[in-house]
């Protein structure tokens, strides 16, 4: 288990935090890639990483052509209930599954301790993984889950079905989740691992869900092919 944080995500987690003390306000556009990779040091490689970790969380905007933003805030829609692909596919009769792209425990950055009510002194699993549906791929996602709450289960437990393993190993009962939605065009990395071409429609929906005594236990960062999937709003 590592105990300190990727340099990817310590630069996330300074950008983040100068948009926070308004260093550059909602609109603004960023340094460019090179400037900022001068800024902290590092490669662009590891800064384009960080970059694209705050895009992915909604924090920042890439426009093709003009550059990196601090993104606006988006018109949210209430949804109920907690998503789970693996019920969501068995429902509907297709077979869900996963291909694992990595698993880790490391310390979790300024967006995970807020979100999972976490500190510096804990420890998350950060699992990437693309979701499948009759071996079709349907979204890569980033999960995020506190290392104090699984350290019983083990990682087939937390890979094929998370929910049910805490239902019924944990005897923990799933309540709700916060859920946010947008559209975007897929990156050269994600059309790869979901078979589909560079730019095509894609949705991202960031998720935090909780106990139902409103303990947050997951938070994920979903991508899913915009023809594949599409998400039903019951009011």
């Amino acid at each position: 288990m590592a105990d300190t944080l990727p340099v990817y995500i310590q630069i996330h987690d300074a950008i983040k935090e100068k948009i926070e003390a308004h260093h550059w306000q909602i609109g603004d556009r960023l340094p460019s890639e090179r400037e900022l990779s001068v800024q902290f040091g590092v490669s662009r490689m590891t800064l384009r990483q960080a970059i694209q970790t705050l895009a992915d969380e909604g924090i920042l905007e890439r426009k093709i052509g003009s550059g990196t933003y601090v993104a606006r805030r988006k018109v949210q829609e209430k949804m109920t209930g907690t998503t789970s692909f693996t019920e969501i596919m068995l429902s509907q009769g297709r077979e869900p599954s996963s291909r694992a792209v990595s698993y880790f425990f490391t310390s979790p950055s300024s967006s995970e301790m807020e979100r999972l009510q976490l500190t510096k002194e804990d420890l998350i699993l950060r699992m990437e993984r693309i979701r499948l549906a009759d071996g079709i791929p349907i979204c890569f996602e980033v999960a995020s889950i506190p290392e104090k709450l699984i350290k019983e289960f083990s990682k087939a437990e937390i890979t094929s079905s998370l929910y049910r393993t805490f239902e019924k190993k944990g005897d923990r009962k799933i309540g709700g989740a916060n859920q946010t939605i947008s559209a975007m065009v897929a990156s050269e990395k994600i059309a790869d691992y979901l078979e589909i071409k560079k730019g095509e429609a894609i949705l991202r929906m960031r998720q935090v869900s909780f106990f139902e005594d409103e303990t947050p236990f997951e938070y994920v960062r979903s991508q899913y092919v915009g023809n594949r999937f599409e998400f039903f709003l019951e009011k």
